[in-house]
């Protein structure tokens, strides 16, 4: 007898930088969460769908949880523990490279709240980054934290195990038709990517304040009247002080206009077509603290 086909939601969790974002992009094969070198740089919750002929999985990718310090930080938790309520599986990272710490066990304890509806897979991430004694350490280090339907470590960089975890979160979503038309990779507006690989870029190689402080909103993305063959993307970076905007700018708009070709590239990737990307640095004073500034900025 054929065996049934399998639908639903799962995703990662884990403190920011555990590898949620990279993970999420090897599974569905291609680049629609964004990753980074700095922690917070997911805020929205993108997902990606993963097709196989016996299953269709779409992986949510929530920002990390913290303690909040802010309302932007309070309502990205309110995010995550809403999208924890809604999926069939939840995936918690913990690096292969880094000890089990306070921030670990502060998720697995809300966690644990759901864990009785909820399956909960224990994902050590980054096995390429460990030697196997530090791997055999860290997955017993996790097995104390909570009690987890699976433990499976993996990595995105080598493939490690990828297919193994992909089964585990497969194995465990209900049986349905699939929910996704067959070749979309994710359900995100296509202006809300393009806002993501610009921050993306923006966000490389800046000083550790300003992960959180730059929102980017794209003003407008239309084909070019006379072209068939020309994208016009115009987009605002919002950063919080006049301090921060002259960082991003960098010396004589140099750094600006790196940002601009770093972007170009992968949104033309995204889009398949050529882009004109046009960007401006603007201060919105204290954006992250400032109810009405968070709802213009998309939060």
């Amino acid at each position: 007898m054929a065996s049934s086909h399998r639908s639903g939601f799962a995703c990662f969790v884990g403190r920011p930088n555990a590898g949620k974002s990279t993970l999420t992009n090897a599974l569905v094969g291609t680049k629609v969460a964004i990753t980074s070198s700095k922690p917070q740089t997911t805020r929205h919750t993108i997902r990606g769908v993963v097709h196989r002929p016996d299953a269709q999985l779409i992986i949510v990718d929530t920002p990390g949880l913290h303690r909040p310090r802010t309302l932007l930080g309070q309502r990205l938790n309110d995010l995550v523990m809403q999208t924890w309520s809604e999926v069939d599986v939840v995936g918690l990272c913990v690096p292969a490279d880094e000890k089990v710490g306070p921030g670990d066990r502060f998720i697995a304890a809300q966690l644990a709240k759901i864990a009785k509806r909820t399956p909960v897979i224990g994902i050590v991430t980054k096995t390429d980054l460990a030697s196997q004694r530090l791997i055999a350490e860290q997955l017993l280090a996790l097995q104390r934290v909570m009690d987890f339907a699976e433990l499976v470590p993996v990595s995105a960089a080598d493939g490690y195990q990828l297919e193994v975890l992909a089964d585990l979160l497969v194995g465990r979503l209900p049986e349905g038709p699939p929910l996704y038309p067959d070749g979309e990779l994710t359900d995100e507006p296509e202006a809300t990517l393009v806002a993501e690989l610009i921050r993306e870029a923006a966000l490389e190689g800046v000083r550790d304040e300003l992960p959180h402080s730059i929102a980017v909103v794209v003003e407008e993305m239309l084909p070019r009247p006379d072209r068939d063959d020309l994208v016009d993307v115009h987009a605002n970076l919002y950063v919080e002080r006049t301090s921060q905007k002259a960082i991003v700018l960098g010396h004589h708009g140099e750094r600006l206009k790196q940002v601009g070709m770093t972007a170009r590239k992968h949104i033309e990737r995204l889009l398949g077509t050529r882009i004109y990307l046009d960007l401006h640095v603007k201060v919105a004073k204290d954006w992250q603290r400032d109810p009405k500034q968070l709802r213009r900025l998309g939060f």
